[in-house]
């Protein structure tokens, strides 16, 4: 195993505790509404029964399945880490994060949370080693479609808000931003975490993600 590769993992699992304290932040900034796919989770919810926590964990599974099946390949090791981990730090968090009642007090804690999920979902992809389910699909559409991350990120929330919408799930201010801004914010810190694993590696891995 070499000192590269142990490295983008340490990295990994960084930027997944990074994404976890932002989303849960805005967990505790509910006030503001719900992300784009937990309106689509609450729709389903109340469409079709089962839980909010399945129909999460189920839409998962036919995304990694579907981002498979484009991709002609198995996904990768980290997207198994990110399916069995994230779940769990996002709870720690929230479980840690004190509570705030105020409207001003939650809109600066979803505002925040905004911005640190956006940081820790470009340090974890950024290795390369396997995004999330949502993630990998917002990759494959960067990919196939040679769109630009935030435009993929825009387009890919905009369908999954207006589906839950559709569907009965809770649409807020909240929801509108992260559609509009959150691509953008994620592209944004991009070239940042990149040059954060060169330094932390201390040589140009050429398989860290390069976004053209």
């Amino acid at each position: 195993m070499s000192r590269s590769f142990v490295k983008r993992c340490l990295f990994y699992f960084v930027g997944l505790i990074i994404l976890s304290i932002g989303i849960a932040m805005q967990v505790k900034g509910f006030l503001m509404g719900l992300s784009p796919w937990d309106v689509l989770h609450f729709g389903l919810w109340q469409s079709l029964g089962l839980t909010f926590g399945s129909w999460s964990v189920i839409i998962g599974i036919i995304i990694v399945i579907s981002t498979s099946l484009i991709l002609r390949a198995f996904p990768k090791g980290g997207v198994y880490v990110n399916l069995v981990t994230i779940g769990a730090f996002i709870d720690f968090f929230v479980w840690l994060l004190p509570d705030v009642e105020s409207w001003p007090a939650q809109a600066v804690f979803f505002t925040a949370g905004v911005f640190i999920a956006a940081f820790g979902s470009a340090f974890y992809m950024t290795p390369n080693l396997g995004a999330g389910p949502r993630d990998s699909l917002m990759m494959v559409l960067v990919m196939k479609f040679n769109l630009r991350m935030s435009r993929a990120r825009f387009l890919m929330e905009l369908v999954v808000a207006v589906a839950g919408l559709i569907l009965g799930g809770p649409v807020f201010i909240g929801t509108v931003l992260i559609v509009l801004f959150y691509g953008k914010i994620i592209e944004m810190f991009f070239p940042y975490t990149r040059e954060l694993l060169v330094r932390f590696i201390g040589h140009n891995d050429p398989r860290i993600i390069k976004l053209k």
